[in-house]
């Protein structure tokens, strides 16, 4: 189970084409939702507006090579290590979701479009991959949901309770979840397998279409939101963001780090 392709056992009922041709489209759809979020909220106006307040505003400048340093800094600490949860239960649930999300769509798109049919033999190590990612994915996101959220850790709320900020993080979930329980009934020949396999696309077309709602754009935003904070920081200028994690703004008292949930 764990070392064959589910999209290639589907192609007996559903041609390949049609498989990728629906990858595409979601691929599309995530494009066009970042674009029109940027251009509807003016996120990129008021990110490049900021960066001109802050140049201003900063008592040195900064050259190239520093600029290089920060930018790298923040790719190694920001994003790939997401520095800025000093939570550390988050920032472990974070990456675990992050890594694990990743993970499972590469080898989802490397396997619909590289090995579309059992003529065409998959290495064990993709499906494999594919499994941990979303088993990683499932682990972190569902530990978020029901142990880490603000509202259920420190505000005691129920967390069945649903928001539309929530849309992101739960259609990602359903999506996973049910990917997994399809490729897992599909290979014990379950007849259920295929309503499964419907509401893994349902799932699937809701996370990748609704990019417009959800938080799902937010990940493109954050490292240049980050990249600007250091920036800021670096020449001098007050930024909108918290300190960077290696250099926390204190509050309360010069031994208080300040703490995300």
């Amino acid at each position: 189970m764990f070392t064959s392709n589910p999209f290639a056992e589907l192609s007996a009922s559903i041609p390949p084409a049609v498989m990728q041709t629906y990858v595409v489209i979601m691929i599309v759809l995530v494009v066009a939702g970042t674009l029109i979020d940027v251009v509807h909220k003016g996120s990129a106006k008021y990110f490049f507006d900021n960066w001109r307040k802050s140049k201003g505003k900063g008592s040195r400048q900064v050259g190239g090579g520093e600029l290089m340093s920060i930018a790298v800094k923040t790719g190694l600490v920001d994003v790939l290590t997401s520095g800025e949860f000093c939570n550390a239960r988050r920032r472990l649930a974070h990456l675990l979701t992050m890594y694990g999300f990743v993970i499972y769509v590469v080898t989802t798109a490397v396997m619909v479009f590289a090995y579309p049919t059992p003529a065409t033999p998959t290495p064990a190590i993709v499906p494999q991959l594919w499994w941990l990612g979303g088993l990683m994915a499932c682990l972190g996101g569902y530990w978020f949901w029901f142990f880490i959220r603000v509202d259920v850790a420190a505000e005691g709320n129920s967390p069945f309770r649903v928001v539309r900020a929530d849309l992101f993080i739960l259609s990602l979930l359903a999506s996973v979840t049910l990917g997994l329980i399809w490729a897992f009934l599909q290979a014990r020949g379950s007849s259920g397998a295929n309503v499964l396999f419907g509401l893994y696309i349902i799932a699937s077309t809701v996370l990748f279409g609704s990019v417009l709602w959800s938080k799902f754009s937010h990940m493109f935003f954050k490292p240049a939101a980050a990249f600007e904070n250091r920036v800021s920081h670096a020449i001098g200028s007050r930024s909108n963001l918290p300190a960077p994690v290696d250099k926390p703004e204190t509050f309360g008292s010069a031994r208080e780090r300040p703490q995300h949930y």
